[in-house]
């Protein structure tokens, strides 16, 4: 049976089916509940969150399900030369961005720019919540951590762009592992080289993982229907974690804009780009990232790029500003995309898996 994996049996779900955890506010509670309802891992991505808001995100999903569902984190919550990042630095960079803001009739942030929430903040919600699942990216945790999570019984997820970070993942004793390509929408999330250093397709990367690991695999990047789903299996993965899909059904927290934007022609055509919060990610194309795609190495450190670009309405969580200055992050299998509401990709790709068996 496809679905009896090391990955449902480890975690008691009944299908290997991972929805995507989307960071800037556009996970939502209904979509993580709807898919471990259907019997896969719902998940909600808490990167912007303080832990007081994660654990009241938590008690709503609870509400909504009494099933499993995965909470994500980034480990690296700033960039390493944060610590340069000054008034001087952020005037160098706004002026890149000032012709821009002239146009939208805003003014530039003012130094200092307000921090965000820090992971060792945000773990402690994690514990508090107890669940089932926590997957994070960017890293790996703590042994302390990591201990205290085997302590509270939750199971540990961790995020591999390379061969090399899914055996430092299996070494640190986390129970599953994310084969992410280059082909996923949002942020690359490599931790032992440069993200640009780390560009392996996810049909290469799974077998690579899967030779060499012994944790459950889980395929992600460029899977949005059946086809991606048994190719992934095909390769040794023992899940698929599906993020753009699920983003365009109309459960996520996508904007009804962000969604239309996922099923147009335009989706067809993305890039990978560090403007929108100084680490590189995959969006779509649009005016930002092509006017500004020679500047990107003169960019504010993660998160500050984020706070500035964030003031022209980048975000998909603002829905009033100019789609052209908008990070609509999206895999490179969007313009197969086709289901509208969770549950029918879901009840899509079990009726298509089953007539494989």
């Amino acid at each position: 049976m496809w679905n009896d994996t090391k990955l449902t049996r480890l975690l008691g779900i009944d299908l290997p089916i991972v929805q995507g955890p989307f960071g800037g506010k556009i996970s939502s509670t209904d979509l993580a509940a709807i898919v471990s309802n259907s019997g896969g891992l719902g998940s909600y991505g808490c990167q912007p969150f303080y832990a007081n808001e994660i654990i009241a995100i938590s008690e709503e999903i609870r509400e909504k399900t009494n099933k499993p569902f995965n909470l994500n984190l980034w480990v690296k919550s700033q960039d390493d030369n944060i610590g340069d990042f000054n008034e001087l630095t952020l005037r160098e960079v706004t002026q890149l961005f000032q012709p821009y803001f002239n146009e939208a009739g805003i003014e530039p942030p003012p130094f200092p720019l307000h921090d965000s929430p820090s992971f060792e903040n945000q773990i402690e919600a994690i514990f508090a919540i107890r669940p089932a699942v926590f997957s994070f990216v960017y890293g790996i945790p703590t042994v302390d951590i990591l201990e205290k999570c085997r302590q509270l019984n939750i199971k540990t997820v961790g995020a591999a762009t390379t061969l090399d970070e899914a055996i430092a993942i299996e070494n640190s004793g986390i129970d599953a592992v994310v084969a992410t390509g280059f082909d996923a929408g949002g942020h690359r999330v490599s931790f032992l080289n440069k993200a640009e250093e780390s560009l392996i397709g996810t049909f290469s990367l799974i077998p690579q993982i899967a030779d060499h690991v012994r944790i459950p695999v889980i395929a992600a990047g460029g899977i949005a229907d059946y086809r991606g789903v048994r190719a992934a299996f095909s390769l040794g993965a023992d899940a698929v974690q599906i993020g753009t899909a699920f983003l365009a059904t109309q459960e996520s927290g996508a904007s009804q804009t962000y969604r239309q934007k996922l099923f147009s022609v335009e989706a067809r055509y993305t890039t990978l780009t560090k403007i929108f919060t100084g680490r590189l990610s995959r969006a779509i194309k649009n005016r930002l990232t092509e006017e500004l795609k020679d500047y990107q190495e003169q960019l504010a450190p993660y998160p500050f790029q984020g706070k500035i670009v964030g003031k022209l309405g980048a975000y998909p969580a603002n829905t009033e500003s100019d789609p052209e200055l908008k990070s609509f992050w999206s895999g490179q299998a969007a313009s197969i995309l086709k289901f509208h509401r969770a549950k029918d990709l879901i009840e899509n790709i079990i009726t298509e898996m089953a007539t494989f068996e």
